[in-house]
């Protein structure tokens, strides 16, 4: 049994995941009736879910009690990047829009209380932050559960002992190692995963709302492919593609099946490690772009609430266009705090244009419709930006500082 273990552990975490979405796709193809396989998904999912803001915690109060000084500038630079990118996303998504203009076949109501203004996502930003700790971790509140984080890990800082901060950390390092026994499944959890996709989905959201997924995983993948790679070339002068590809392959795949930024921050801290990244570093700045790194939410915000007016047969000029980026931006960088997250911001937006909530609220309906592809795409390129970013932004630091960037990890 343990050489049967060890086997499994140093089998590639890419080739088994792939196994298993075949497996899945197979098996809900063929076997329908066995529909006890889906539960595999659930179980991954809930127990990534479970452990994650505890992890995020204690990690980045563990990292923060410990923290250099010369920390701070890769802080500023990573939260630019998320912001850059999540702006560019909105525009791209405009442009496309604008090119090939998509209507909507309306649906029933949905049923969901959405904001009614950006200021109200912002308030309940900031309200999240100072929920009460334990409750921030329970219900995965990771706003909460950062703000708390930090302020343990400055106050540990200044007034633990060694043996504390030792004790700190050893939890965090064992928290750290249940999660990579948690990934070992992942094969397993993705099959369930697909399995029930195909059960729930099979191809008629294509032949239904076949434009509108063009346009929107369209928008979406020429920003993962084309845009942050730009982004990151500016950056660091060189090559970006290896780095892009390997964060897609390693963390945007996981997230697509995974539809969770949240269940996907312990596989990007992991993908972080082996990049070489410092710890430090990134187990702060992964949550962090969980939060406010959301390049597809504001791709969403954007092309739906762009699609509802031409279904009304409104006119958009371009400096409405260009508010509608700032406040998709705005409003996906909040889209975590608010409940069913970007879908539930395009009344939001769509009030840029006079629409009624009533009309807005069944453009969401329609997102819930073809969510099993938009939010695995969206969840996959915010996922992957946030290693992308991180990585970027710490090679920068040392390119700038005259130290070898070790990029991929790889000695230079």
């Amino acid at each position: 049994m343990k050489k049967i273990v060890e086997k499994w552990c140093s089998t590639s975490l890419i080739l088994k995941i792939f196994i298993g979405l075949v497996l899945g796709t197979v098996l809900g193809l063929v076997l329908p009736q066995a529909s006890a396989l889906a539960i595999l998904g659930s179980v991954f999912v809930g127990a990534l879910k479970s452990i994650a803001p505890v992890l995020v915690f204690l990690l980045v109060a563990s990292a923060l009690s410990k923290a250099h000084s010369n920390i701070g500038p890769r802080f500023s630079n990573v939260i630019i990047l998320y912001l850059m990118s999540t702006l560019i996303a909105a525009i791209v998504s405009v442009a496309a829009s604008f090119i090939f203009p998509v209507k909507i076949t309306f649906t029933t109501l949905a049923t969901a209380t959405a904001p009614e203004g950006i200021a109200d996502v912002l308030q309940n930003l900031v309200l999240n932050m100072v929920t009460n700790p334990i409750s921030s971790i329970s219900s995965a509140n990771y706003m909460g559960v950062l703000f708390w984080a930090v302020v343990a890990g400055l106050c540990l800082r200044k007034t633990a002992s060694e043996s504390t901060l030792a004790i700190v950390s050893d939890l965090a390092a064992c928290v750290s190692l249940i999660v990579r026994i948690i990934i070992q499944f992942a094969p397993f959890g993705i099959m369930g995963l697909v399995y029930a996709s195909v059960l729930e989905s099979g191809l008629n959201i294509f032949t239904d709302y076949g434009k509108l997924l063009l346009v929107l995983v369209g928008s979406m993948v020429f920003v993962s492919l084309v845009v942050n790679p730009i982004i990151v070339a500016a950056f660091l002068r060189r090559n970006p593609y290896p780095l892009v590809f390997k964060c897609i392959k390693e963390s945007g795949l996981t997230a697509f099946f995974t539809r969770s930024s949240a269940a996907n921050i312990p596989i990007n801290m992991q993908l972080c490690e082996r990049l070489g990244l410092e710890k430090d570093f990134y187990s702060v700045s992964i949550p962090l772009g969980a939060t406010i790194n959301m390049d597809g939410a504001a791709v969403t915000i954007t092309v739906m609430a762009l699609a509802v007016c031409n279904t009304m047969g409104i006119a958009v000029d371009v400096p409405t266009a260009i508010l509608l980026s700032v406040m998709a931006t705005l409003g996906a960088c909040g889209a975590s705090g608010v409940a069913g997250g970007s879908l539930l911001l395009i009344p939001l937006a769509c009030s840029l244009f006079g629409i009624s909530n009533d009309v807005a609220m069944q453009a969401v309906a329609v997102g819930f419709i073809i969510g099993v592809v938009q939010d695995s795409v969206e969840t996959a390129l915010n996922s992957s930006g946030d290693v992308l970013f991180t990585a970027t932004a710490e090679y920068y630091d040392r390119k700038k500082a005259g130290k070898p960037m070790n990029f991929l990890g790889k000695s230079e």
